[in-house]
């Protein structure tokens, strides 16, 4: 059985802290020039190429909890009109789908601001697309370029979960733009929540309506047979079939009378919940225009920039050091590596395109 071996490094491959001081001392003019050189970069970059941008934002929650949304919601669940809602009955709405949504964002590319790049009173879709040039596609590809913006790099929408406030980010390169946006944004979602609850009442109204047509056919009918029974079988005392008969007509004709009376009720209801103006987003903080700029952030995109740069200094200057280390027979051992993985990649590239 043989003794195990104590491993011991080799302390002339080890960088003691004096080596690594003097390291520092020789290269120092790599690890100085190379972060001033990118923080030069940066500072340029963010002076003079880097386009400023702002950032307007705003808090909102949904109005929808009133007692008219819920009324609106329980009244179609009856009728086979489905409302998204809690557990608690009251509406909930998912507001960064539909604020992201193609309906909302094709109806605020049509609304028309004032800039002070392109001028006053032009579309949102013009501003973001073509400006005062003139356009080199379609409409239709305009508007799928625009959207796409809006979607990935304009508009942010997040969610507290606890409380159920929705912060609504707007960022462009004006200020006022910024705002603008914004608040035609939850005047759009408004209209949006206020249409399709609209609809929702209308069509819930028309189901109601034709039901209490179809419902006073019925009950007329149910009626009709009940006074025909009576008068042909006016002494039906002493006849249990009889009894029993006209027992089932009435029945019929109580039940049709309830269900008639309902619909009635609830038509006006819808009638009511129809033409009522209500707030269905309410506003917690309104859009303002932004004083400061929101990007580019030039101290700590030159400070990171700055601190990166050292680091790739002091990386080289270990990678030249452990470079000047490095033996001729482990420089030719790198050597017949770097050519037997190009002669790999080759193999495996000829196999594929045979």
């Amino acid at each position: 059985m043989s003794k195990k071996e104590n491993f011991k490094p080799d302390s002339d491959n080890i960088i003691s802290l004096v080596d690594f001081i003097y390291l520092i001392a020789k290269e120092i003019r790599v690890i100085i020039l190379l972060p001033t050189f990118l923080c030069s970069l940066a500072i340029i970059y963010v002076l003079f190429i880097a386009k400023p941008t702002y950032k307007s934002n705003s808090k909102i929650m949904s109005g929808s909890k009133s007692t008219n949304s819920s009324q609106v919601a329980g009244l179609a669940s009856q009728f086979g009109f489905d409302l998204p809602l809690l557990d608690n009955g009251q509406t909930t709405w998912v507001y960064p789908e539909i604020i992201k949504g193609r309906t909302i964002l094709k109806k605020l590319l049509r609304k028309k601001f004032d800039t002070f790049e392109y001028g006053k009173q032009k579309s949102l879709l013009q501003i973001l697309t073509y400006g005062n040039e003139k356009p080199e596609y379609g409409k239709d590809t305009l508007e799928i370029i625009a959207i796409d913006m809006l979607i990935d790099q304009i508009i942010q929408v997040n969610e507290d979960v606890k409380t159920k406030i929705f912060t609504v980010s707007v960022e462009v390169n004006e200020p006022k733009l910024a705002r603008d946006i914004n608040s035609s944004l939850i005047e759009e979602l408004d209209n949006h929540q206020r249409d399709y609850n609209n609809l929702l009442a209308s069509n819930t109204k028309k189901f109601i309506e034709s039901r209490i047509i179809e419902t006073k056919k019925e009950l007329e009918q149910s009626e009709e047979k009940l006074k025909d029974f009576r008068g042909r079988n006016r002494r039906i005392e002493n006849s249990p079939a009889l009894l029993l008969e006209q027992e089932r007509l009435a029945r019929e004709v109580f039940v049709l009378t309830g269900v008639y009376t309902t619909l009635k009720q609830q038509l006006e209801t819808a009638k009511i919940e129809e033409v009522k103006d209500s707030e269905y987003i309410v506003t917690l903080e309104s859009p303002e225009i932004p004083i400061y700029k929101h990007s580019p952030q030039r101290t700590k995109t030159v400070i990171i920039t700055g601190m990166f740069g050292l680091g790739l200094g002091i990386f080289f200057a270990i990678s030249r050091h452990i470079y000047s280390l490095t033996s001729a027979k482990d420089l030719n051992r790198l050597e017949e590596t770097k050519k037997l993985i190009f002669k790999s990649i080759k193999n495996l590239l000829s196999l594929k395109f045979d």
